[in-house]
């Protein structure tokens, strides 16, 4: 399967006078104060690049070609935009997963934007914003694997999808930086970020060789209930590449997402060598003060974390070429301590 610039360009200048038609008017109304949208508003700051265009990036919906070097790049997909930002381009539009605010990237990318990018919704994009925005690339990498939402994408503008087997919100951040550097026809500078992280993984595992072999749970709490995450995904690839190995009975309960519910009747199931916890939309104090969860054998020994700062809880679900750095400065030293 192959989407090329100039049709995909075409067809998004049909849907402006047609589907969305309707819509477009409050949609351009909503940019603010773009008052420059016939100017390119992605830009690089890197000179030299190894891609060569057409370049072509195979994807679980088959090789897509991008014909020219994009210069209006949206980017819906978790982490996505901190990748392109990363490797020094600027997405017009962009979805901010976390809620950060502002700009929609993490502390750890502040600054990187020139020019907000317009605000994409996440699970369900406002698809009427994304034509507004003429994009000739989208980044979608990270994602659900969602079959209509990326038919519906790939109408748009050449729509780089999830790679094979990273349905769920499973493309790993090595796998994101290789295919969004081959979009953008830097993937020589991917390679470079790739490898420099690597190189901090590396150094943080040597520091730490107490975290070899070491069972883990990464876990988090909703107002819902409670939750553990399961290998192939972000969290769980972090502290793997730390010497960590996956709560095995977590895993045991694995299916095709990215985490496994855990009832309030089976909290000892998130027992481990190492807990870690993180809030999402409740307080911390939900998590430490509950008295089942200071019953599991682990967390009564102290061998537990609860991320209280969101910059850190955020910086180690983002898992981003960006804010890896970042979450490795603030929570090695968490699991050190808790291990001891």
């Amino acid at each position: 399967m192959s989407s090329h610039l100039p049709g995909r360009r075409r067809l998004a200048s049909r849907l402006l006078t047609g589907l969305f038609a309707l819509t477009l008017a409050g949609a351009a109304a909503g940019c603010g104060s773009s008052d420059d949208d016939s100017a390119p508003a992605s830009s690089s700051k890197s000179t030299a690049s190894s891609g060569a265009f057409p370049a072509k990036v195979a994807t679980k919906f088959g090789t897509v070609t991008v014909d020219e070097r994009p210069e209006r790049v949206v980017a819906l997909g978790w982490g996505d935009a901190e990748t392109a930002l990363a490797l020094g381009v600027q997405p017009v539009g962009q979805s901010d997963w976390l809620a950060f605010g502002g700009d929609g990237v993490g502390p750890w990318a502040e600054g990187r934007y020139d020019r907000s990018p317009e605000k994409i919704g996440t699970l369900e994009p406002e698809y009427e914003k994304i034509v507004a925005l003429r994009p000739d690339l989208i980044l979608d990498v990270k994602s659900s694997g969602d079959q209509n939402r990326y038919d519906t994408l790939s109408k748009i503008a050449p729509t780089i999808g999830v790679p094979k087997g990273g349905d769920q919100y499973k493309t790993g951040w090595k796998k994101q930086t290789t295919m969004v550097a081959q979009a953008l026809g830097l993937a020589d500078e991917g390679d470079e970020l790739i490898a420099e992280t690597e190189k901090e993984f590396g150094a943080a595992a040597e520091e730490h060789p107490e975290f070899k072999d070491r069972t883990i749970t990464l876990g988090s709490r909703t107002s819902v209930g409670w939750g553990a995450y399961v290998h192939g995904t972000d969290r769980v690839d972090f502290v793997e590449r730390l010497g960590f190995e996956n709560n095995p009975k977590v895993e045991a309960e694995a299916g095709e997402g990215f985490s496994v519910t855990v009832s309030e009747e089976n909290l000892q199931m998130l027992d481990a060598d190492l807990v870690v916890m993180a809030p999402i939309g409740i307080a911390a104090s939900k998590i430490s003060d509950d008295a089942l969860y200071k019953a599991v054998p682990a967390v009564k020994d102290g061998h537990d974390v609860v991320f209280d700062d969101s910059d850190i809880s955020q910086a180690f679900a983002t898992n981003s070429v960006l804010s890896i750095g970042y979450a490795l400065d603030k929570v090695v030293p968490l699991f050190a301590d808790a291990l001891k």
